[in-house]
Formats: structure tokens, sequence, C-alpha cells
């Protein structure tokens, strides 16, 4: 098999099936009320009790407090707390230290630059996920799944001391020239496989996974 699959943003028993019908590894929820794909704690502990042994649930938060943490894990269960806002190194590792679980820091990219902040992360988190950094001028940007690439080059012929993902602006059409260019392990989609913001698309998730495990 090829590179691995996340599909990010599961609110539905429908989006949960088809995830896991087609094979992807990874499950994302999205604690983050802006979110179109937001899902409350109560409803994750629903959805996440249906997840199959040896898929890996992801917790997206922004900049959480470890009360918000707390209020979420103690309800549902997770394997992963995806660290999407603008979390230091220090309180990645308070966080891993204080709940015990893998911690995966995403890193925002548009340049060249921004790969300075991977190696003082790759101390303290267990996964990096190098999504792309909105534009200033992006109206209602939120933290991930606004359905924007960045250059994949930037990230050709690199090696990191963790495991990572790519995400941002990924979809049916391109995931296969993303894993390619950029030499991704694993591949993030939110929004790239939905009919519309909030509503994932059977079909897509199904047509996603397939072309990036045979990649």
């Amino acid at each position: 098999m090829g590179t691995e699959v996340k599909i990010c943003g599961i609110n539905s028993n429908e989006a949960l099936n088809a995830a896991q019908e087609a094979g992807a590894e990874y499950l994302g929820f999205v604690f983050f009320s802006k979110s179109p794909r937001h899902v409350s704690a109560e409803q994750a502990a629903a959805l996440t009790k249906q997840v199959k042994p040896g898929t890996q649930k992801v917790g997206l938060l922004v900049n959480p407090s470890d009360d918000d943490i707390r209020q979420i894990t103690e309800q549902a269960s997770l394997d992963i707390l995806q660290l999407h806002g603008g979390e230091t190194p220090e309180r990645v590792a308070e966080i891993k230290r204080n709940f015990g679980l893998e911690v995966m820091k995403v890193i925002k990219v548009s340049e060249q630059k921004d790969f300075e902040t991977v190696p003082v992360f790759e101390e303290v988190s267990d996964r990096l996920l190098f999504d792309a950094k909105p534009p200033k001028d992006l109206k209602n940007a939120l933290p991930g799944g606004n359905a924007i690439s960045f250059d994949w080059r930037l990230l050709a012929g690199k090696s990191w001391k963790r495991p990572w993902m790519l995400a941002g602006g990924l979809n049916c059409d391109n995931v296969q020239d993303a894993i390619r260019i950029s030499g991704a392990p694993a591949v993030d989609v939110s929004s790239g496989v939905e009919d519309k913001p909030g509503l994932k698309s059977i079909d897509k998730i199904h047509a996603f996974t397939s072309k990036a495990h045979n990649t």
C-alpha cells in the first residue's frame, strides 16, 4: 500500500462509515467552533465509539486550554491531539506531558523560511503536519480547511525526525501529484472530499483514499 490517508472533519455517521470502508488510517474530529466541521465532545464521543481498532482517532484543536482538552478527552476516545493554532514548543510539550497522548503539531507553510521552526517542534511532538498558511487577505480564514495549497516542491527531498503528513487544498484531482512532488508518506484532506463545507461526499472519500493508497 502507498501513502496513508487522514480524512478530517468527520461529523456524521455517513462520513465515518465511508472513511472506514475506504480504508483511511486516520480519522479527524474538529473541535473548533468556527469551523463548519465542528463537533462537540458529545458528538465526537458517539462517533469515536464506532471507530475500528487500528484506526487512529485525531482531535483537531486550536490553542486549547487544559480544561478544553480535558472536557473533550474525558468523553471522546482520541489517540492523537492535532494542535493547529499558535502553540509554542513549550505548550506542546506541556500538553503531551499533561494528557499522555500523541501530539501532532501543524506547521503552516507558504515559503521556505516557514520550515525554520521544525527542529524545535520535532523535539516535543510525535508527528508533524505541513499545511498551507492562509493568505493575509483571505476573509474568514480558518486555521485549516481553507482549500489552499502551498508549493509542494518546498518539501521535495526533505526528511524529518518525526512522521509527517501533507495537508492544504488536496483533492481527488491533485493528490497523486502532491504525493509524487512532496514525497509525503501521509496526506490529510477535509474540504477536498466535500460537496459543500461540512458535508462529506462518500464518493470523493473513496476516490481520494484509493488514489493516495495507490501512489
